[in-house]
């Protein structure tokens, strides 16, 4: 098995929640360096090992939100150096998604790594001395932040390989349990996030370490479970449970209002430039070269309707960029410098959840939901049908526009069966339904 690296990330929490961050390298994860901390982890050591999770849940992210965005038709991904990315991704020609490729092996393996190294923790925390160092309101809180962690980074990787599932038991390396169904595989993320929710509700007013900026008004145990309820609603969305979506969203952050910066307000992944830290991997500056881009897809702009004030998350460059039969007049231009922060859950997600699962269950405040939204883009109020689907195209639409390469669009079409309405840019091009199970899974 050749998920995990032997390595665990330790970080400080000092500079922006993320500061000196040091990778201390081990021949084998049971062994003894480990298990010390098992032995004696004390209040020093916790923040440093919470660091890591914060670091390696940030690694290859840009591979996951190209993997999305490119099969998603949000944006091409132009690169000199691997043509892949404009090859296998949109199946051009004769190509074909590789199991052994960065595209799929490199985010595929990462996620799983910050879901070893929490399990790593977890089973630290529970040690028998650890009384001494913690009050059980404490172990409790951390027990909830990392579940809500291991959680989320398994919807991540479900999302690349959807029915054809994932590893849900993976605590213990040597005995991996096996691939489950994106069913099973969805039951069980709730599950773990509902037991986190239980860990959370019982975690006191502070968590034992610090947390970064991108937690901020989410960094207590009381608080992030607002956050882990989000998470859970997005679980219940992809499992079309209405009733557990709304249930969810209830005890979430979720604000229907039409402000703009509570729109935004959630949890965010962060970046400096900090020589220990990571950059925003989504960066590229707007006249970027064919070496290195992201090219809005022209769908985008001539499907939006006029004044819609979101197509500023794209911008005009001087001239067109073109690479392998593609070309597009618009960079992706989400975030403006290389340290800007990345959102893992936000309120507009939550408010287009909200009109999803009212569809069912109340159209006219599925409507009110939808026209928050509307007004927000500096959009009128919508004035088409409210039976299911008419509602449903709406509510894809705005999300494709809300939400735009934050890794929803692919997802959103493919649960509702609809992804032959994505364009193709060229004649031979596929749209791929999900990715194959790594190669280094089968060794």
């Amino acid at each position: 098995m050749k998920l995990y690296k032997n390595k665990f990330l330790l970080c400080s929490l000092v500079l922006l929640g993320l500061g000196s961050c040091q990778v201390q390298e081990f021949s084998d994860l049971n062994s003894p360096e480990v298990e010390a901390f098992q032995e004696n982890i004390t209040r020093g050591d916790l923040p440093d090992l919470v660091g890591g999770i914060l670091y390696s849940s940030r690694v290859n992210l840009g591979n996951y939100f190209d993997d999305t965005g490119v099969i998603g038709r949000e944006f091409f991904r132009f690169s000199a150096s691997d043509p892949r990315l404009t090859g296998d991704l949109l199946g051009g020609g004769t190509n074909t998604l590789d199991n052994n490729t960065f595209y799929i092996t490199n985010p595929w393996a990462a996620r799983y790594r910050t879901v070893k190294n929490a399990n790593l923790i977890l089973g630290f925390i529970d040690g028998p001395d650890q009384s001494d160092q913690f009050s059980d309101e404490e172990l409790n809180a951390t027990k909830g932040f990392l579940k809500t962690f291991i959680a989320y980074e398994l919807l991540l990787n479900l999302n690349l390989t959807d029915e054809n599932g994932i590893r849900l038991d993976v605590a213990d390396e040597q005995n991996l349990g096996p691939f489950v169904s994106k069913s099973e595989a969805l039951s069980g993320i709730r599950t773990v996030l509902e037991e986190a929710a239980t860990d959370l509700g019982n975690g006191g007013d502070a968590f034992p370490f610090f947390l970064p900026s991108g937690f901020d008004g989410f960094d207590t145990p009381a608080t992030f479970l607002e956050a882990n309820q989000a998470i859970a609603a997005r679980v219940a969305t992809y499992q079309g449970d209405a009733a557990a979506t709304l249930s969810f969203l209830e005890n979430s952050f979720m604000n229907l209002t039409s402000a703009q910066d509570d729109l935004s307000t959630g949890l965010y992944y962060n970046f400096s430039e900090d020589q220990t830290d990571a950059l925003n991997p989504m960066y590229f500056p707007v006249e970027a070269t064919a070496a290195g881009a992201r090219i809005a897809q022209p769908t985008f702009l001539s499907d939006a309707e006029a004044g819609d004030n979101r197509l500023s998350k794209v911008a005009e460059r001087s001239e067109p960029l073109t690479q392998d039969g593609l070309t597009g007049g618009y960079a992706v231009a989400l975030y403006k410098t290389d340290t800007d922060p990345i959102p893992m859950i936000r309120n507009e997600e939550l408010i287009l959840m909200y009109a999803e699962a009212n569809i069912t269950v109340d159209p006219i405040e599925a409507v009110a939901a939808i026209d928050l939204i509307r007004e927000s883009a500096g959009l009128p109020a919508y004035t088409g049908n409210t039976d299911s689907a008419s509602l449903i195209d709406e509510v894809l639409n705005q999300r494709r526009y809300s939400l735009y390469a934050e890794g929803h669009r692919w997802i959103d079409m493919r649960r509702y069966g609809r992804l032959d309405e994505l364009p193709k840019d060229r004649p031979d091009d596929d749209v791929w339904t999900m990715f194959p199970i790594p190669l280094t899974e089968n060794q």
